[in-house]
């Protein structure tokens, strides 16, 4: 790599350079061990450019941590900070999370807390991931993170929730393709190819938006 990742400012391109690590060492044991040194500190390095995010993330987890009363909760929490301080680079020219940022997170929470069991949480799911695209493209603050935040959000509470909820095998074999499956063939495409593929987003995303509808709105009614 000429550039070194860490200097590397475009998050797609630095997340191509580590994945040819991968690649180019054909996943040996070695390979992965650079590739998990380099992605750790090139996060580190990114999360320290940015401590105003890395306040916001600090504070939001916080009071979600303290907000905690799903058994699990806490560890939930502790997971979804991790995973946000990690990919505070995502932000790229931004130093802060935007409003619409911190509802993906938010959404991503509701398991953790008393809202998560609601006969309402998949309605409301739906309402604040409606909100933070809107409220992100409204305001200008699209950006890599967003979009991975609400990818990962999307994934870990309508999985959870058909898991701990739907009583219909076929309703969750459907959730956990419609939700899960674009994640890890994507994931696992990149790892392949040594960088990232393009997802076709309008493709994937419509049978899971009218999914994400059909639980919450069972989730609603059976109660």
């Amino acid at each position: 790599m000429s550039v070194p990742v860490d200097e590397l400012t475009d998050s797609r391109a630095a997340t191509d350079a580590l994945l040819d690590v991968l690649r180019a060492g054909r996943w040996r044991p070695g390979a992965v061990g650079r590739f998990l040194r380099l992605s750790a500190h090139r996060s580190m390095r990114q999360a320290a450019r940015r401590p105003s995010a890395f306040a916001q993330a600090g504070a939001l987890h916080g009071l979600l941590f303290t907000a905690a009363r799903a058994p699990g909760g806490r560890a939930w929490v502790a997971t979804s900070w991790t995973l946000t301080v990690l990919h505070l680079g995502l932000l790229e020219h931004r130093d802060r999370l935007s409003t619409a940022d911190v509802i993906t997170l938010l959404r991503g929470n509701l398991p953790a807390t008393a809202l998560g069991d609601s006969r309402w949480s998949g309605l409301l799911a739906v309402g604040l991931d409606l909100a933070d695209g809107r409220l992100a493209r409204r305001r200008g603050t699209v950006s890599p993170f967003g979009d991975y935040a609400d990818s990962l959000a999307d994934a870990a509470f309508w999985t959870w929730l058909v898991l701990r909820h739907e009583p219909s095998r076929t309703v969750r074999a459907a959730a956990l393709g419609a939700w899960l499956g674009p994640v890890v063939a994507v994931t696992a495409v990149g790892v392949r190819r040594g960088g990232m593929p393009d997802r076709p987003r309008p493709a994937l995303l419509r049978p899971a938006a009218a999914l994400q509808v059909l639980v919450a709105v069972r989730h609603a009614l059976r109660r």
